[in-house]
């Protein structure tokens, strides 16, 4: 066990609590400044929210950070209960405070190149010197401090070697599901990941059978329909450890879990009691068909048809980026069912069967074509635009048995795609970083290994840092799940915030490997790719954004 810090827990505790009470009320008079830009009798005014979308959508991050911060502060209390804050831990709280404290005082990143500040979001400069207490002034000296960024890199210098970055704060139930996946990563993904990706081979059938004698596909279908009913914690430990290993094995379960949502959340008994058991065994592979050219998050603007003909509906229209589309045998489809009816309200989902395709032949169902979109990253299940030309569905497919329904279906699974999207995106953080940490001790430059040079070591320590607070922002959205209390607006943050820690983190593992984080061969380059599609998929940066400000600005967090 590391070094305790039972002396000085107390008093760092209490400081950073302060600390997250200044952040809170920074936060909150963010609200009421741009609440009086873009609320009319107490409503959110589309296009006031446009016009003000950097402040909005800043006031997301800020308060986005004081959540972060929250949680990062319960996970090191937790630990401390439980006699297991060792320095390490305080070293990664104590940073990761100072660090987000100051960047709320002078500047967040939303994305690489665009900066929020305080006067961005119409605070005065008094609210800020306000914010700047005692107890976050001196949370920010600690985080600046170069000899405690050297503590922390000193630490985790052994980590690979006995894979301690911090406690996790697991319980042991979680603990032995993470250790489990985490050795099946390392016999059956890491050795082969990067040539599945290099040759843009769909991931071998071999491993997905064993995913799911691993229970993998079925992990949140509840027992009597086949899965274990383990919750979305257990999800998101899954997720973390598969994605760490492969981005593309972290997600195959993706598909499975929407379509699960969808079947438990608006399906009819029958349906669920012929759909589920057969995701859980992946008896059955699912692939999600939303999207459409042109439409992107615009979903209210789908134009694809689903005509009733009897006793079946007939799908005509274009639907694109759909992942793993060809090795799946049932599409959840997204289809206007009300052609009079605009917007949202004429939308059904169906449980679309399909012939498994091979190689040879993607799409052998009729009236139904196919073609792949090469992509950068995010291989191993392949993406395709799809058409639709009569393509029969029978009518007993009609998820839920009602038309219209549809929206507000796919609406019930937002919440839990975006918490596992949130622990994909920590796992492949994870990966960057140790690839980044392997690379920095094994690469000798000027006499000695560039892990020596504090730039180099500053990058990796405080990427160990932020990984661990969007890894506790994830837990909490998944918790707050797992309690059926309403977590919308926790997924969301924790899926914003992760996102863009994957893609620093693979950015700067990149930057410490040199030129050979350039080429190919090099797993750190595959990882970059990767990490780039987190903050477009699942709600792109800026939509999240917008949710998550349209929410809090309404009815904060009640």
């Amino acid at each position: 066990m590391a070094t305790q810090a039972k002396d000085l827990t107390p008093d760092l505790f209490a400081t950073c609590a302060a600390a997250c009470s200044a952040a809170e009320k920074l936060v909150d008079a963010a609200r009421v400044a741009i609440s009086a830009k873009v609320l009319k009798e107490g409503k959110v005014d589309r296009s006031a929210l446009e016009t003000h979308q950097r402040a909005a959508h800043g006031y997301a991050w800020y308060a986005t950070y004081a959540e972060a911060l929250k949680q990062t502060l319960a996970w090191a209390e937790a630990l401390a209960a439980e006699d297991k804050f060792g320095r390490l831990e305080e070293l990664i709280l104590e940073i990761g405070f100072g660090e987000y404290l100051s960047q709320l005082e002078g500047g967040v990143p939303m994305s690489q190149g665009e900066i929020v500040r305080p006067v961005d979001l119409f605070l005065s400069w008094e609210t800020v010197k306000d914010f700047i207490t005692e107890d976050v002034h001196h949370l920010q000296l600690k985080a600046a401090n170069p000899a405690i960024r050297a503590e922390l890199a000193s630490l985790i210098e052994g980590a690979l070697d006995n894979n301690s970055f911090g406690s996790l704060g697991l319980d042991e139930t979680m603990e032995m599901i993470a250790d489990q996946f985490r050795r099946f990563v390392e016999d059956k993904v890491t050795a082969d990941a990067h040539e599945w990706h290099l040759k843009d081979e769909l991931i071998p059938d071999e491993i997905i059978s064993e995913m799911a004698e691993m229970g993998v596909f079925g992990l949140t279908i509840p027992e009597e329909f086949g899965g274990s009913g383990l919750g979305k914690m257990a999800m998101c430990v899954v997720s973390e450890e598969l994605s760490r290993g492969y981005i593309g094995v972290g997600s195959l379960g993706t598909l499975s879990e929407i379509a699960a949502e969808l079947i438990l959340c608006g399906g009819t008994q029958t349906q669920k009691e012929q759909w589920l058991p057969k995701l859980a065994s992946a008896e059955i592979l699912p692939t999600a068909v939303f999207t459409e050219p042109n439409t992107g998050s615009d979903l209210g603007s789908l134009k694809t048809r689903a005509v009733k003909d009897g006793d079946t509906y007939r799908i005509t229209g274009n639907k694109t980026w759909i992942t793993h589309a060809a090795r799946t045998d049932v599409m959840t489809l997204l289809a206007r069912t009300n052609s009079d009816q605009a917007g949202y309200k004429g939308l059904s989902m169906f449980l679309a069967e399909k012939p498994r395709g091979n190689c040879e032949h993607p799409f052998p169902a009729q009236g139904m074509t196919g073609g792949e979109i090469e992509v950068l990253g995010y291989r191993g299940m392949k993406e395709y635009e799809l058409g639709f030309d009569d393509f029969e569905v029978k009518s007993e497919n009609l998820l839920g048995g009602e038309e219209g329904q549809g929206f507000k279906q796919l609406m019930a699974t937002f919440e839990s795609a975006r918490i596992q999207t949130a622990a994909r995106a920590v796992g492949v953080a994870q990966n960057a970083l140790e690839l980044g940490l392997r690379y920095a001790l094994d690469r000798n430059q000027f006499g000695k290994s560039i892990y020596g040079f504090p730039r180099v070591a500053d990058k990796l320590a405080w990427a160990a840092v932020e990984i661990m607070m969007a890894r506790q922002l994830t837990y909490f959205s998944a918790r707050q799940k797992d309690s059926e209390k309403r977590c919308d607006l926790e997924a969301g943050m924790a899926k914003l915030l992760a996102a863009r820690v994957a893609w620093a983190t693979a950015d700067n593992a990149v930057q410490v490997h040199g030129g050979n984080g350039y080429a190919l061969e090099y797993p750190i380059s595959r990882v970059l790719c990767d990490a780039r599609i987190l903050n477009v998929f699942e709600g792109a940066g800026e939509i999240q954004a917008n949710v998550i400000a349209s929410r809090l600005l309404t009815v904060g967090r009640n």
